[in-house]
C-alpha cells in the first residue's frame, strides 16, 4: 500500500508542477522534464518514511524466496480448508442447489 501511496503522491506533484511549468510558458517538452525533476526533488526531501516504506515493500515483493504476503480473507480461507476433514468426498460435477442454472 505504501508504494502506491508514494506512487499517487510523485504522479500528483508531477501534474501539479507540470501544470505551473506550462503556465509559466516553458513549453511542453520542458515543463515535463521540469515537472519530473522538481516532483523527484520534493519526494526525496519531504517524503523520507513513504519513500522508504515504499521501498521496503518493493524489496519484500522481489526477494526470491519471500513468502507471498496474504490478506486476512486469504488466512481465513486456507484455515476453513485447514479445518476440513480430508477424506470427505467432493464431487464437483454435481450441479448446485437453489435456482442456479
Amino acid at each position: 500500500m505504501a508504494f502506491l501511496k508514494f506512487t499517487a503522491l510523485r504522479l500528483l506533484l508531477i501534474v501539479v508542477f507540470y501544470v505551473a511549468c506550462v503556465l509559466l510558458g516553458l513549453g511542453l517538452f520542458l515543463s515535463a522534464v521540469v515537472a519530473a525533476i522538481l516532483a523527484w526533488c520534493v519526494t526525496y526531501l519531504f517524503f523520507r518514511k513513504l519513500r522508504d516504506a515504499a521501498g521496503a515493500t518493493l524489496q519484500r515483493r522481489f526477494t526470491p524466496g519471500a513468502p507471498p504476503l496474504r490478506t486476512a480473507v486469504e488466512l481465513d480461507d486456507a484455515a476453513a480448508e485447514d479445518s476440513l476433514d480430508p477424506n470427505t468426498r467432493v464431487n464437483a460435477d454435481r450441479r448446485p442447489r437453489g435456482n442456479a442454472a
